[in-house]
């Protein structure tokens, strides 16, 4: 069982920078895609950025330019840059990872964007 905790979300500004993280209690190295979702007030899941194994990363429209994914395998963890913030990217950000043909999330961690 691999437990997921993120963290790095609060308040921001509209047009500041957050850094979130996802620490795995396992390893990563072995993982297949590791992703960023997020969920807004009202809204429903909706994936935000994925890195594969690979190194290969895709992102929502709605990011692209602005937020960053990447992976560390000798830290277990996750990161998502995200600049040039905007209100709209206000949600409770999830990470997940898929291992083994098995689905883990963390708890997720709240951003709001909001002057």
């Amino acid at each position: 069982q691999v437990q997921l905790v993120e963290s790095g979300g609060g308040l921001v500004q509209p047009g500041g920078s957050l850094r979130l993280s996802c620490a795995a209690s396992g390893s990563i190295a072995s993982a297949d895609d590791m992703s960023w979702y997020r969920r807004a007030p009202g809204k429903l899941r909706e994936p935000v950025a994925i890195i594969s194994s690979d190194g290969s990363r895709n992102y929502a429209v709605s990011v692209k330019g602005r937020f960053t994914i990447s992976r560390d395998n000798a830290k277990n963890t996750m990161y998502l840059q995200m600049n040039s913030l905007k209100p709209e990217d206000t949600a409770v950000y999830y990470c997940n990872m898929a291992l083994r043909g098995i689905d883990y999330w963390g708890q997720g961690t709240q951003v709001t964007v909001s002057s």
